[in-house]
C-alpha cells in the first residue's frame, strides 16, 4: 500500500520511510515558483533546485558559470511556492571545494536566505570534511557521485560512469563514506544499472539515480527535459513526458497570427 498520500510535509526521515516500505520517491528540478507550485501541487516527493539551472535557464554551456547568489535566488523562488514536498539545494561550483569553512558559510546563507530544507554537493571522500562540517552545523546534505557535472573539465566527457571495475569499486567506498559522515540521502548519475542496484542494497539511506537504472530507492530529472522544453539534450535515461517546445512554438505562431489578423483582442476581449 502507498504512504505517498499519507505524507503530509516531506522531510529527510520521509525519504527513509519510502526506502523502508519499498516505495520509490519521486523527484524533479524546479527553478522558479510558478513551475515549483504546478510540481509540487502534483505530488512530487522532493524538487531540487539544481544548478542545472545555469544550462535551462541561463544558457551555459556547463554548470561551472552559476553563482551562490544566482541558486539562492532561483531556490527563495521555489520555496515561497511548495506546501508539501523536500527542497533541495545544489552547492554550486566554487562555493564548497577545497575549504570546509567556505563551504559551510555557503550551506548556512542557503538555508537561511532560502528556507530550504537540504543542500546537495558532489564527490566523494575529497569532499568528506566540508560534507562532515555542514552537517555538524545541523544542515542536511544530499550527496552526488557518478557523473559529476561540476567536474565536466575534468571528465572531459558526459560520458557514463564507473563502467571500469576500478572507478566502480571507488564509488562504492565513496558512497559508504558519504553515509558514514550523515548523509541522508545520494544521487548516482550516468552510471550502469547493476551499479546502481548494488549501492542502493548496500546503503541504509535513500539512492536516488539519473541514468542509474530501475533498482535505485527513486529517480530524478530535469523537469525541462521530463517536459520537453529542451530540444537537443536526449541521453538514454531521457522520458520526454511532454513535447512543450513544439506546443509552445505553435501557441505563439497562432498568437502572433491572430494580432496581425486582429482576431485578438475579439470583442468578448475588450472593455
Amino acid at each position: 500500500m502507498s504512504i505517498h498520500n499519507d505524507i503530509k510535509r516531506v522531510t529527510s526521515h520521509s525519504l527513509q520511510v519510502l526506502k523502508q516500505n519499498g516505495e520509490k520517491i519521486s523527484m524533479l528540478t524546479a527553478y522558479d515558483y510558478s513551475m515549483a507550485r504546478i510540481l509540487d501541487d502534483a505530488g512530487i516527493d522532493v524538487l531540487l533546485v539544481g544548478d542545472s539551472a545555469s544550462n535551462v535557464m541561463a544558457g551555459h554551456e556547463t554548470t561551472l558559470p552559476i553563482t551562490l547568489d544566482h541558486m539562492i535566488y532561483h531556490a527563495q523562488s521555489v520555496v515561497r511556492a511548495i506546501n508539501r514536498c523536500l527542497v533541495v539545494v545544489d552547492l554550486p561550483f566554487g562555493s564548497y571545494q577545497g575549504n570546509s569553512k567556505e563551504a559551510l558559510s555557503s550551506a548556512i546563507r542557503i538555508m537561511k536566505e532560502t528556507g530550504a530544507h537540504a543542500i546537495k554537493l558532489e564527490g566523494g571522500v575529497e569532499v568528506l570534511e566540508s560534507v562532515k562540517r555542514i552537517i555538524s552545523a545541523g544542515v542536511p546534505v544530499m550527496g552526488h557521485l557518478g557523473l559529476t557535472p561540476q567536474s565536466i573539465y575534468k571528465f572531459g566527457t558526459y560520458t557514463v560512469r564507473a563502467k571500469e571495475e576500478e572507478e566502480a569499486e571507488t564509488l562504492i567506498k565513496n558512497a559508504h563514506i558519504l553515509q558514514e559522515a550523515g548523509c541522508f540521502s545520494i544521487v548516482l548519475e550516468k552510471i550502469p544499472a547493476a551499479l546502481g542496484k548494488r549501492v542502493s542494497e548496500e546503503l541504509d539511506i535513500p539512492v536516488i539515480g539519473i541514468g542509474a537504472g530501475p533498482h535505485v530507492d527513486g529517480q530524478v530529472l530535469v523537469m525541462h527535459d521530463m517536459l520537453g522544453i529542451t530540444k537537443d539534450f536526449s541521453p538514454r535515461f531521457l522520458r520526454r513526458y511532454l513535447n512543450l517546445y513544439d506546443d509552445i512554438k505553435a501557441a505563439t505562431e497562432q498568437y502572433i497570427k491572430d494580432v496581425k489578423t486582429l482576431d485578438f483582442p475579439n470583442e468578448k476581449e475588450q472593455y
